[in-house]
């Protein structure tokens, strides 16, 4: 639904102003105000002006404009937009769970078991041997693990230059390399879509510190040579790093550790169902085996001897903190709630679902799924069409699009990952709105979307000048 949609001509275009009406505002006389340097003063200062009732219908209407997972189907591929139940955010509003970060270990004990179990369960799903929570993000989980095995050939001497990273693999695993002072060594993908193992053979050697790999891949296709790839980077002497994007797909069906991974992330928004996006908070746990865990951030959390409590404790080797505290503790509340709830038995019905909804929408939709056979994701090409215009059309059809162009081994790809949280219907009203919107007329696809909040804008323009005031647009 178009809520107070203005509409003018402005530089031959027409503007479309959402929520145009609901910009009141009022012009305060401050002439009076305390004297500041002329530099910092002024004579009025314009404010919006709404009244509560208005306020609360602002945001109720921006909420009900803005595509969520609790409005439909949301399949960005390899981003798993995955529901959060609300019974967690129950139970991180526990008052139990306001504690603060600094209090003594003896007052905080029940935080300090949840925490000690979590990082308990995670090591258990990954076949980790030791886990740290305190990574705020993903992205700052994937830096921490690799920083870890940096302080590992460090410590033991090893002089290693370089991260060798599939052609395929996330843009965040080239920039946590680069980061952490490494040259990256792009691996090509082989003919079926995965690692080309002679390519790696190629690619490894003294200089190599660690393959950073996601399994199943960025196209849902699991790593068949897995354990060969491991003896290979294990040969070299360098490190296997798991990046956990695609975990959804393993849960209680394989572990990263049991096919020769060193060290690993979780994206606790994708797999275990925290909240996702908006800028935070997050949370990016790291697993890693025996040899590395002396290296991980501090603190830790660990049972104490004799007495049945728990304490936090430096690692011998630790690179340090990288956050504060615990990490962000009421994410990870969550995260331990959803993996309490559902158990060995729902985490492993969970990925088998998802697997199960990804096929079944490949099998439904009319366009090309040139890689196979695949997992919990799966990437379509638009072929002769252009990937962005169809996804763009399909808003008009109400639901969200998948991610496009990417990845580049697929033409006007369209990556796509329904999760396990959507039923047979709404799967096939995906389906129905991927063929319409495939299907229709060039003109239909340039001019859309047509029914949604906002039209089609000049990306470009509003990547290089965006209009972020909360006032009123100029119409003339």
């Amino acid at each position: 639904m178009i809520h107070d949609q203005a509409r003018y001509t402005r530089e031959d275009e027409t503007v479309h102003e959402p929520l145009l009406s609901e910009k009141t505002e009022e012009t305060v006389d401050v002439s009076d105000a305390s004297p500041l340097p002329d530099d910092l003063t002024r004579d009025s200062l314009t404010l919006p002006a709404p009244s509560e009732p208005e306020v609360a219908r602002h945001y109720t209407r921006l909420s009900q404009m803005n595509w969520a997972i609790d409005s439909g189907p949301y399949p960005l591929g390899s981003c798993t937009m995955k529901y959060n139940p609300k019974f967690t955010e129950d139970v991180a509003a526990d008052p139990n769970a306001a504690v603060h970060p600094d209090r003594s270990e003896r007052s905080v004990q029940g935080a300090l078991e949840l925490q000690y179990r979590l990082q308990e369960f995670l090591a258990a799903i990954g076949g980790m041997d030791a886990v740290t929570l305190q990574p705020p993000a993903g992205a700052a989980g994937e830096l921490t693990g690799i920083l870890v095995a940096k302080a590992y050939h460090e410590h033991h001497g090893n002089d290693r230059s370089e991260v060798v990273i599939p052609a395929s693999a996330h843009g965040t695993n080239f920039a946590t390399a680069a980061t952490a002072g490494y040259d990256v060594v792009e691996l090509p993908s082989g003919e079926d879509g995965r690692v080309d193992v002679e390519a790696l053979e190629a690619a490894v050697g003294d200089d190599t510190a660690a393959l950073m790999l996601t399994n199943p891949n960025t196209v849902g296709l699991f790593e068949r040579d897995i354990t060969e790839i491991a003896d290979i980077v294990h040969d070299a002497g360098g490190l296997l790093y798991y990046d956990g994007a695609n975990l959804n797909a393993l849960l209680g069906r394989g572990r990263p550790g049991d096919m020769g991974f060193d060290v690993m992330h979780y994206n606790v928004h994708k797999t275990f169902a925290t909240p996702h996006g908006g800028g935070g908070p997050g949370a990016g746990p790291v697993g890693v085996v025996d040899e590395l865990a002396e290296f991980l951030p501090t603190p830790r959390v660990r049972k104490t001897e004799g007495e049945g409590g728990y304490e936090r404790f430096e690692p011998d080797h630790t690179i340090g903190k990288v956050h504060g505290f615990a990490g962000n503790w009421l994410v990870l509340i969550k995260a331990y709630a959803y993996i309490a709830r559902l158990g060995d038995e729902g985490l492993a019905d969970a990925a088998a679902k998802a697997v199960l909804n990804a096929n079944y929408l490949a099998e439904r939709i009319d366009l090309d799924v040139p890689y196979g056979p695949f997992h919990h994701e799966f990437a379509a090409t638009a072929g002769d069409r252009d990937a962005a215009d169809v996804a763009k059309r399909m808003l008009d059809f109400g639901v969200h699009p998948p991610t496009t162009k990417w990845p580049e081994m697929v033409p006007e790809a369209m990556l796509t990952e329904p999760t396990e949280i959507e039923g047979k219907s709404s799967l096939d009203d995906l389906a129905e709105a991927f063929n319409l919107a495939y299907g229709d007329t060039d003109e239909a696809l340039s001019t859309s979307p047509n029914r949604t909040a906002a039209g089609r804008i000049d990306q470009v323009a509003a990547a290089r000048s965006p209009r972020l005031s909360w006032q009123a647009l100029d119409g003339e």
